[in-house]
């Protein structure tokens, strides 16, 4: 198979979709790879690694495009790639499509098969391709928020972890999940005073045991929500329903309870955010004021840390790119059903139930859509 992949065009995305030790993993399968040039730059990998690993590099994302048969990439195709996917071309990366109507109606009309990441199951129910960027993006929601409490940077000027003397942070977490888990262990850390909300009591009660009585937990419910509101100097949302649009658990008006100059980190605003008054900003201008609360709603926020996020998520993503490759998509998808999960968008259908719910497009099963090609 011919495989590709460009560079990330996102704004401040320095991801790159393969490493020089995948394209070396795919070639030695007998594929050819082809690299856009200086794709990897950003995570300090230049033209002449990809080449010594096996991989043609191109001049431009179109090459790329025109010459590979799948395309792997990080973040969902910006308008200009998705004008250049065709229906023989196999798409796998990030799209978090629920809260984009836009490109979903792009990736339709191409005609395209798009897999995405976050939506590829395993046995246990866990979604191996998205936990690794929650684990970065989770323990990078405390690393943000900590600096947007700065008062410079329009914060309430609170230490995270306090001083002798001095009472330290209250951080709450939304959601017990990866990401939850991820950034209440760097806040614990760091001597916050951490409070998790969840609702499942089974994850709860892990959670305590995992961190020895070091933090709170509560059940989930809006009196909980907005009593911890309240109290906190930071809160992370990090809400997830795979593949739909995310809850809305807190609502403009419960800002009014919150202290002027408490910072919120809204982790699932891939997925349209946990918060009313979330909106997407980029790394150039992560954060605004809504009713004197700071919003940070990074979308791609393990950008900001593209090499470890790079690793991280190639690690993940290369024996499910292997199959795809090796066997064909299509046999590749029929044979794995956690696989088959990522599937998407599959011949102008959508083929993942939480997003046409979340859309009002019809769906059609994976199964149902492949046998139809």
């Amino acid at each position: 198979m011919r495989i590709g992949t460009p560079k990330e065009i996102k704004n401040h995305e320095y991801r790159v979709g393969l490493t020089p030790a995948g394209v070396r993993e795919l070639s030695a399968h007998g594929h050819e790879v082809f690299v856009e040039t200086r794709a990897g730059l950003g995570i300090g990998i230049d033209d002449a690694e990809y080449r010594r690993a096996g991989a043609t590099i191109l001049a431009t994302a179109a090459e790329v495009f025109a010459t590979a048969e799948m395309i792997v990439k990080v973040k969902e195709p910006q308008p200009a790639e998705c004008a250049m996917l065709r229906p023989h071309h196999v798409l796998f990366t990030y799209l978090h499509l629920a809260p984009d109507p836009a490109q979903t109606r792009a990736l339709l009309d191409s005609g395209c098969t798009a897999i995405a990441y976050e939506t590829v199951t395993d046995a246990r129910g866990g979604l191996p391709l998205l936990a690794p960027m929650s684990e970065v993006a989770g323990r990078m929601s405390i690393q943000a928020g900590a600096h947007a409490m700065e008062k410079a940077a329009g914060g309430n000027g609170v230490l995270l972890g306090g001083v002798p003397g001095v009472p330290a942070a209250e951080v709450v977490v939304i959601g017990g999940g990866v990401v939850g888990y991820n950034a209440a262990r760097i806040a614990v850390g760091m001597g916050a005073r951490v409070t998790i909300l969840d609702r499942s009591l089974p994850r709860l009660n892990w959670l305590d045991i995992s961190f020895d009585g070091r933090l709170t937990t509560l059940y989930s419910t809006v009196d909980a929500v907005e009593s911890s509101l309240a109290k906190a100097d930071l809160v992370i949302g990090a809400v997830l329903v795979p593949g739909a649009a995310a809850p809305k658990l807190v609502t403009r008006g419960m800002l009014a309870r919150m202290k002027p100059g408490t910072v919120i980190v809204d982790v699932a605003i891939d997925q349209g955010g946990c918060f009313e008054t979330s909106k997407p900003t980029t790394h150039e201008e992560p954060t605004y004021l809504v009713d004197g609360i700071v919003h940070y709603c990074v979308a791609n926020m393990p950008g900001g840390v593209a090499r470890t996020s790079t690793f991280a998520l190639t690690n993940a993503t290369m024996p499910f790119a292997l199959a795809l490759a090796d066997k064909g998509y299509r046999t590749a998808l029929l044979d794995d059903p956690h696989l088959r999960d990522g599937l998407n968008v599959h011949r102008g259908q959508l083929s993942c139930r939480a997003v046409a719910e979340a859309l009002g497009h019809a769906y059609v099963p994976p199964p149902l859509a492949l046998e139809a090609a």
